[in-house]
């Protein structure tokens, strides 16, 4: 049965599909300015069970972007934060919350871990993220990923495509060659943009580890990205309840 809440929704897009996205299984890997906006979107389309990574703490230099960070939250483990949020916004949802940092040799089994729908990439550091993104695909498990954000400002240019058709990004470049080590050239979408960055905005510091440099960000940026993260997810799951609509890359 649809619950009142999604019932606006459910005059969008019918009962079938709605019934679609409420039995599908979800993975959110990453839960930073992408990924918690995008978690939120999945569970907000009625995913009726999810399982978010994420062994970060909110820090206040989150607050500019991220869902997850609040004053009031600081300190406190992302993954555990939006557990909270997602529960209030679905009580029923079923979640699996894995509040740990996940390395390159971890990604085979985070995938075994249930049967899911589609999976999400939303990570921020190079290695574990092409690690994820072959376990996805070695396990015919459909994968969106998302590719920078930061430093990026203009909406207008984020893009979804196919990884073969990205373009102008770092950080795509470097994902794109990692993934050719695997024989891996196509078959995964990602949200990117190829506006340029100013490097200046750059910053290199031991103090971004596991990464290399701290990156300017504005609040929509990573937003926007999450949302079309999301809706790759969203219209992927419904469309196999065999809705006729645009096509999803």
């Amino acid at each position: 049965m649809i619950p009142y809440w999604l019932s606006r929704m459910q005059l969008l897009l019918g009962d079938e599909q709605v019934e679609c996205l409420m039995n599908s299984h979800v993975l959110v890997a990453g839960l930073g300015g992408v990924g918690g906006i995008c978690a939120e979107m999945i569970a907000r389309a009625g995913v009726g069970k999810m399982t978010i990574v994420d062994g970060d703490v909110v820090d206040l230099s989150n607050g500019n972007r991220q869902i997850p960070a609040l004053h009031s939250t600081a300190g406190k483990l992302k993954a555990e934060v939006m557990a909270e949020r997602l529960l209030d916004i679905n009580p029923a949802l079923q979640l699996d919350v894995v509040a740990a940092y996940q390395e390159e040799h971890q990604m085979d089994a985070l995938m075994a871990r249930h049967a899911f729908s589609h999976a999400v990439d939303c990570i921020d550091t190079l290695s574990p993220k092409v690690a994820y993104m072959k376990a996805a695909v070695d396990r015919g498990i459909p994968i969106v990923s998302a590719m920078g954000a930061g430093g990026k400002t203009d909406p207008s240019k984020a893009t979804i495509a196919d990884i073969s058709e990205s373009h102008s990004c770092k950080l795509a470049k470097y994902v794109r060659k990692r993934l050719h080590e695997h024989h891996i050239h196509t078959g995964i979408t990602v949200v990117y943009s190829p506006e340029e960055i100013d490097s200046e905005r750059v910053i290199v510091t031991e103090k971004a580890f596991p990464k290399k440099s701290v990156i300017g960000t504005i609040s929509y940026m990573p937003a926007i990205f999450g949302c079309m993260v999301a809706s790759v997810v969203i219209r992927n799951l419904y469309q196999q309840a065999g809705i006729a609509t645009e096509d999803v890359l």
